[in-house]
């Protein structure tokens, strides 16, 4: 049997943005592999791989699950993954016109807002939703978690700008970089949706024991439908510079670059990516009566912690005081949100259970 506690949940998902906050640092290891080699190979284990696994590990007689789970389920959950993809690739790009922290918050800021309110509003449960106690604190959580993203985005433009070097702001264009940002917005918001179409598969693992893990089922589709479109665009990037060879012999001439490291640290980068998966669920269904809250808690809790992770390794070092300013704002804001977020999901829990 499942019991809600929301204030456990708030810390599982702080350790699943964890997770997601650091992913992407052993790239900076990777040496002599293309983008494509690299963004593939660590594709293979978060988004197939460890999925698998994770579900086989967890889920009490899987076969017979997956046997009884619904194929609509299934085949909704890993199209809409399929997009989710889609989105990633679109996140990747975009970053190349208008830097990390604008895309960052951009898409983070909208696939929070839309991924938590939509899922409520398409099962009409909305109104009476935020009729419940508690649903004020969540209502302003959302908001003031959403202000401080975007804040945090232009705290890192600041950055940029201060920090940057003049070729690097010549490759500024918010025209081409803008687009994609939304569309990264969008489509990363659909993850939300592609775990909601699999939840009755994850009923299923639930009746035969998976308990709080019941939800690792649901990623074997989501995350495989991720896994096929980001396959799809690197093997065509591949192709395109003939770089598949890289995966077994690398480039000449390349200085300090090692193979079976590019490897260690690609799978690194799957695990933890992975990683927010898997606390995701476990704090997913701890949050009892706005568990629709979950995904905004784990975005925001995302950007503050990224956020905070650069501060520690003095990544804003040189910046102006206007700068430092922007981000002691945006980082406090991002804090109340998660207090509120928790605040609202624990009284609706207490009135829940009176």
């Amino acid at each position: 049997m499942i019991v809600a506690n929301p204030l456990l949940g708030t810390l599982l998902h702080a350790i699943g943005a964890t997770s997601a906050a650091v992913c992407y640092t052993p790239q900076k290891q990777v040496k002599g592999w293309s983008w494509q080699t690299y963004w593939m190979t660590q594709a293979a284990f978060c988004w197939l791989i460890l999925p698998i696994l994770g579900a086989y590990l967890t889920i009490p007689q899987l076969v017979q699950v997956l046997q009884e789970a619904p194929r609509d389920a299934m085949v909704k959950s890993f199209l809409l993954g399929a997009a989710y993809g889609i989105g990633g690739t679109a996140f990747g790009v975009a970053i190349r016109y208008i830097g990390f922290s604008l895309t960052y918050a951009l898409a983070v800021g909208l696939s929070s807002v839309l991924g938590t309110l939509i899922p409520p509003l398409v099962r009409g449960e909305f109104l009476a939703i935020f009729s419940k106690v508690g649903s004020g604190w969540v209502l302003a959580g959302i908001a003031v978690g959403t202000v401080g993203i975007f804040l945090c985005g232009l705290s890192g433009r600041l950055k940029e700008m201060d920090i940057a070097s003049d070729k690097a702001r010549q490759g500024f264009s918010i025209a081409k970089g803008l687009p994609l940002c939304l569309l990264a917005g969008v489509l990363s918001a659909v993850y939300g949706f592609a775990l909601e179409a699999g939840a009755p598969i994850a009923a299923i693992a639930e009746a035969h024991g998976a308990g709080y893990f019941n939800g690792n089922v649901t990623y074997i589709f989501a995350n495989s439908g991720a896994f096929l479109t980001t396959l799809i665009y690197c093997l065509h990037l591949h192709r395109k510079h003939k770089t598949l060879g890289e995966l077994v012999e690398l480039p000449a001439g390349e200085e300090k670059a090692s193979l079976s490291r590019n490897f260690v640290m690609a799978i690194l980068t799957g695990c933890l990516w992975y990683g927010q998966f898997f606390f995701y669920n476990l704090g997913h269904v701890r949050m009892g009566t706005f568990k629709f809250t979950s995904w905004a808690i784990h975005m925001i809790m995302l950007v503050l912690i990224s956020n905070m992770l650069g501060l520690a390794l003095r990544e804003w070092r040189g910046c102006k005081p206007r700068t430092w300013a922007a981000v002691a704002v945006s980082l406090s804001l991002l804090v109340g949100a998660v207090l509120m977020l928790t605040t609202g999901n624990y009284l609706g829990e207490l009135a829940a259970g009176k």
